[in-house]
């Protein structure tokens, strides 16, 4: 990190705590040049600090964590709120956590106060909510969730996704907010729409290769040629918010008892594409230099759900105009481009005193198949979720197995959770991969885990 970014961070943290010094007054006041009242900004802090321990079954140790998430919210105006949200992690191990200063998927307005391989600091969100133009708008750093499925995300990819712990970590901590403007209009009393404006180009942040669930399927990862090096070059990244942002549209309609919506993205997918390049004369100059690059992607897609008896039904569907695929012909630059349809089909049962049961079945078909393609053109995925609260809701067990039917590899991920008090809560996880070690999921095989949690409410 250079001086001007420490000395941004600080002007920040200045910034911040004169703010909070009048807002932590009973009644802050702004006042205007004649000394008369403008404006009141009340506002209330609170924090979340939480404590995680994982070691894998043969007992090496993975991450010993502090996390400290404090949170300010503040009303601005009768009409405006602003949220703020902090987040310090701290790792002893350095086993998960990437050492670079400045991450490569982050863009320039992201970019973590500090990071290194043992502690991040960083604005985690940051927005207005307004009601303004007869809609509701969140503009800043902020975290937009569509779709509905579990474990598996088809919808869910307005915001990127953190990768240092493959996708074991919660949703709500693995989801990088972004820069956006979410602008939410009713249009009629069972109809509404939503426009954004993302000019935040910021991506998943995947595993570091020396890290604990860095890829190596080759699915995700090309195979190294016997004999050839390889050189992996800058990536092909889009810099500019303006002209590269993304934007999207989802249109929501409750009808005979379904809650149904069709969604729209103009985005870049999140993980770059490996283009490889032969070159070199003779055999024994040949190498392989590999371009990560990002490309732009249309999403089409849709969701409906509705409520029968004990039963709740799910569905969501998505059309991608452009995916890229690993190959093997590095004529194409061991790259294949082909549209893609997918769709999830869930089903949830709560018909069970303090028991709730969830199956879903996912499928990804690839339209413009190619069979130097290491991925295959149709595959299959199911879930189940068990969720059990017992002794007045202080206990609760969750188990969730997601199983890749074709290559026959999954994770099951279960779950104990105590609270001690209302603001804490003690929990057991156990994280269990399974499968040939070539497979999305089987190649963390070798990283099953024990992890122990401490969540503590300020």
């Amino acid at each position: 990190m250079g001086r001007y970014s420490v000395g941004v961070s600080l002007s920040w943290l200045l910034s911040l705590s004169l703010l909070c010094s009048c807002v932590l007054s009973p009644s802050a006041a702004l006042a205007d040049g004649e000394g008369d009242t403008v404006s009141n900004i009340t506002g209330e802090w609170t924090a979340l600090l939480e404590q995680q321990w994982a070691v894998d079954t043969h007992g090496h140790r993975q991450k010993l964590e502090t996390r400290i998430q404090p949170k300010w919210v503040g009303s601005v105006s009768d009409s405006m709120e602003l949220t703020a949200i902090g987040r310090l992690r701290l790792d002893a191990y350095d086993r998960i956590s990437p050492s670079a200063h400045t991450p490569e998927n982050n863009s320039e307005i992201s970019m973590p106060w500090y990071n290194s391989a043992h502690a991040e600091f960083q604005l985690r969100e940051f927005f207005i909510d307004a009601e303004f133009l007869n809609g509701f708008w969140r503009v800043g750093k902020q975290q937009i969730v569509w779709g509905q499925a579990d474990g598996i995300k088809l919808l869910d990819v307005v915001n990127p996704q953190s990768y240092r712990e493959f996708i074991l970590e919660e949703y709500e901590d693995s989801r990088i907010p972004l820069w956006s403007v979410n602008y939410e209009v009713e249009i009629s009393d069972d109809a509404s729409l939503q426009l954004l404006w993302i000019p935040d180009l910021t991506f998943n942040e995947l595993a570091e290769p020396d890290k604990t669930f860095a890829f190596t399927a080759p699915e995700i990862i090309p195979r190294a040629s016997t004999g050839l090096g390889v050189r992996v070059l800058s990536t092909d990244k889009p810099d500019n918010g303006l002209s590269d942002g993304e934007w999207g549209v989802k249109y929501s309609l409750f009808a005979g008892g379904w809650d149904l919506t069709l969604n729209y993205l103009y985005h870049y997918q999140d993980n770059p594409v490996l283009y490889q390049t032969l070159v070199g004369v003779t055999p024994a100059d040949l190498s392989v230099e590999v371009t990560p690059t990002y490309e732009r992607n249309h999403l089409v897609g849709g969701t409906a759900s509705n409520a029968i008896g004990d039963f709740t039904v799910r569905s969501e569907i998505g059309y991608n105009s452009d995916t890229y695929h690993v190959a093997s012909d590095l004529n194409t630059h061991g790259i294949q481009q082909s549209d893609e349809l997918a769709f999830v089909f869930g089903l949830d049962y709560q018909g069970l005193s303090d028991v709730m049961l969830s199956a879903q079945w996912f499928q990804s078909h690839l339209l413009d198949y190619d069979r130097s393609m290491e991925r295959r053109q149709t595959k299959n995925s199911v879930t189940f979720l068990y969720r059990h609260n017992f002794l007045n809701e202080t206990w609760e067990l969750e188990v969730l197995d997601i199983h890749a039917i074709e290559s026959d590899d999954g994770v099951v991920q279960a779950k104990l959770s105590h609270m001690l008090e209302s603001n804490l809560e003690l929990w057991l996880g156990l994280d269990v991969f399974y499968g040939n070690n070539e497979g999305v999921f089987g190649q963390f095989d070798h990283n099953d885990r024990w992890v122990f949690g401490v969540e503590w409410g300020l």
